[in-house]
């Protein structure tokens, strides 16, 4: 699925609905045999140490256990062995990197084709991914895996900015500069631009004074894995008032927190000639657009009434996730239309409503995203900073990952 360098094409794709949990168990093979590295044990992830056999017993509830026997071939299924380690034996450093080779394939696939006839399986460790399907399917997994084993191991580096606008007025100067393109997720806008006409609208956007840059950052990425960026902060708000133990006074807040900001995930692989570039972006932004207050009368033992009030956070969000295919040499400009604002500015005089004198509203902005892929990390020069990382949630494992 490559791009011939006479088209200039970007695509968003959506994304499976549904996505499996799927959790393998560590690899139980040494390193250092066959791929030529012997990590140090403190730098060991933990899909490199070694784990002691259990024995889980056999059988179990409601499944029935056999003895074995033969796969079914009636759709002429082939069993195959894809070997990665010329890729794995790099990302010593990584753990599980071989997730993103079954992460990748199954962007590709679909989730469908190995739930639902004909039958088929696949699995994956460091050293080898072992595929048991159709011949045609086989096709489209030897063209992911040869992105990964045969394309550059080198690790790339992936520009992001993230921006907002006041006003969506800016697209009447970069209309002519921008190369509009489909996207599935509604409310969101692509174009692609050349370099050149990319730096024209950067430039367009710094003029204006409604015009904030919110990230700017180099990723050092290996090809195929993900990498994630945040930048939240927690509001405080009275989710419930329930009576102190103390009897003094006879009621107390409970207090709640919202977090707030904006976290990115991205995910590139670049074709074998490194040409065409396909990306998973995951965007997620959050706002607490106000908290509506609410009046509680409650009894008190003198047949009074205690009165205070709880708070319902009023939330504005907006969510990304999609696929995009575009040309290296070209930049990814996302827009997200008027939305909530990735990050709020406070006035410093609260009742003074520029809002209202700039046609804008408070906490609303056009959320821009320049995506733009720049080639080898030790052919960049420019100082690579480090990008914040986002703390893990607790969620059943691989939950929305495709």
């Amino acid at each position: 699925m490559l791009i011939s360098t006479e088209s200039i094409f970007a695509q968003g794709m959506a994304l499976p609905p549904s996505s499996v949990s799927r959790s393998q168990p560590p690899s139980t093979q040494p390193q250092g045999g066959q791929g030529g590295f012997m990590p140090r044990a403190a730098d060991t992830p933990p899909s490199l140490q070694a784990v002691p056999n259990q024995n889980t017993g056999v059988g179990g509830p409601g499944g029935q256990l056999s003895s074995g026997g033969q796969l079914p071939r009636g759709a002429g299924q082939e069993h195959r062995v894809y070997d990665l380690r010329s890729y794995t034996g790099y990302l010593t450093s990584h753990d599980r990197p071989h997730q993103a080779v079954v992460d990748w394939i199954v962007r590709e696939t679909g989730t469908d084709v190995w739930h639902t006839e004909p039958f088929g399986f696949m699995s994956a460790d460091r050293d080898e991914l072992t595929v048991y399907h159709t011949n045609e399917m086989h096709q489209v997994i030897a063209g992911i895996v040869d992105r990964f084993v045969a394309g550059d191991k080198d690790p790339q580096v992936m520009n992001l900015k993230v921006m907002t606008v006041g006003n969506p007025n800016w697209r009447s100067r970069a209309h002519a500069l921008m190369q509009h393109v489909n996207v599935q997720s509604p409310g969101i806008q692509a174009w692609l631009l050349t370099k050149e006409n990319a730096a024209l609208v950067m430039n367009l956007l710094r003029q204006r004074t409604d015009v904030r840059q919110v990230q700017a950052v180099d990723l050092i990425m290996y090809n195929g894995q993900t990498e994630k960026l945040a930048s939240t902060r927690g509001r405080n708000y009275v989710i419930n008032v329930k009576p102190s133990p103390a009897g003094w006074p006879p009621y107390e807040p409970e207090t709640g927190e919202i977090q707030e900001g904006y976290q990115l995930e991205l995910s590139p692989l670049l074709s074998v000639d490194g040409r065409t570039l396909d990306c998973v972006i995951n965007a997620n932004i959050d706002q607490v657009d106000k908290f509506v207050p609410v009046e509680l009368d409650l009894p008190l033992p003198n047949q009074q009434v205690h009165r205070t009030k709880i708070e319902v956070p009023q939330l504005v969000s907006w969510r990304l996730h999609e696929r995009f295919r575009w040309p290296s040499d070209m930049v990814l400009l996302l827009s997200c239309g008027v939305v909530a604002s990735p990050d709020r500015t406070q006035s410093a005089v609260p009742f003074l409503d520029f809002g209202a004198i700039t046609g804008t509203t408070a906490g609303r902005a056009d959320a821009l995203m320049f995506v733009e892929f720049r080639g080898k990390a030790s052919q960049n020069l420019t100082q690579v900073p480090v990008a914040p990382q986002i703390s893990s949630r607790v969620s059943a494992p691989n939950r929305g990952r495709y």
